[in-house]
């Protein structure tokens, strides 16, 4: 697999149970960058910022970015999903904003150059009061991050492109991005990613690379599958990202455990690698 700087080919990674070194799963794919991803509060130390550097700088694998979640309960569903994720729910808004702050720091520390989560339903009605405090909660988030010298980038999902889009624009900071997760707009059936990079392309600074199909149900989510057999158009999208001068991490995430993960993650990588060579 040859490699490209500009499209660099990663895997996700997550904190280790015990002492060993996540990253080295990591290098062991082939690849030399990660997005690390955290929902546990609790792991926001300077010990751990210290042993993420070490680790990282033993394994030769560079951190693309931080992915943050927040406290409190969430469920990854289209009834309770909107009540429960992300910083617009008002009841959980003011810890989770203290969360992301705190994913901020440690970002900073570990010398990755931006956080990323999932904001969560940014509603469309953008005169009412509701996307006017999320709204309010995005700017502290972005400019707290902006002082830290860090970006802040929305992960795809729960809101349409164009949702998006208004969303960065009415911010209106210099420092905000967009991480394309390419089979979560479909999951939750808001569009395709492919049309998505019309409205929103500019804005794409890394990807998570991932497959699914639509929902069938109107309260379930879609399901992911395995990259190739899913709705995304890789075939389109890479190029597509090429054209707009994408220089961006692609990052694979494959949301399953166990050795049928590593056996998807490496034909994931071999499937993109020959995407990304074509250019």
């Amino acid at each position: 697999m040859k490699k490209n700087r500009s499209m660099e080919l990663g895997v996700l990674s997550r904190f280790a149970d015990d002492d060993s070194n996540p990253f080295d799963v990591i290098a062991r794919y082939g690849v030399a960058t990660t997005q690390l991803c955290n929902w546990d509060m609790t792991k926001w130390t300077a010990e751990n910022a210290r042993k993420v550097r070490r680790d990282l700088k033993s394994s030769g694998v560079r951190l693309a970015a931080l992915w943050t979640g927040y406290s409190g309960t969430v469920i990854w569903d289209l009834i309770d999903g909107p009540d429960t994720m992300g910083i617009v729910p008002e009841y959980t808004r003011k810890k989770r904003i203290a969360d992301l702050k705190a994913g901020a720091d440690f970002a900073a520390r570990v010398g990755a150059p931006a956080i990323i989560t999932h904001c969560g339903f940014i509603p469309e009605t953008p005169k009412s009061h509701l996307y006017m405090e999320v709204l309010d909660a995005l700017g502290e988030i972005g400019e707290y991050c902006r002082k830290l010298g860090l970006e802040f980038w929305f992960e795809t999902g729960q809101e349409t492109p164009v949702t998006l889009l208004r969303t960065i624009e009415d911010l209106a900071l210099p420092n905000l991005g967009i991480n394309l997760d390419t089979a979560n707009i479909i999951l939750y059936g808001k569009g395709n990613p492919l049309d998505a990079l019309d409205v929103f392309g500019k804005y794409v600074r890394n990807l998570h690379v991932k497959d699914g199909v639509y929902p069938v149900d109107g309260h379930k989510l879609g399901r992911e599958v395995p990259i190739g057999s899913g709705k995304v158009d890789f075939k389109r999208i890479i190029p597509k990202l090429h054209e707009l001068g994408f220089r961006g991490e692609l990052v694979i995430e494959r949301e399953i455990s166990g050795e049928q993960q590593a056996k998807d993650i490496m034909a994931s990588l071999k499937y993109i690698g020959r995407l990304v060579d074509k250019l």
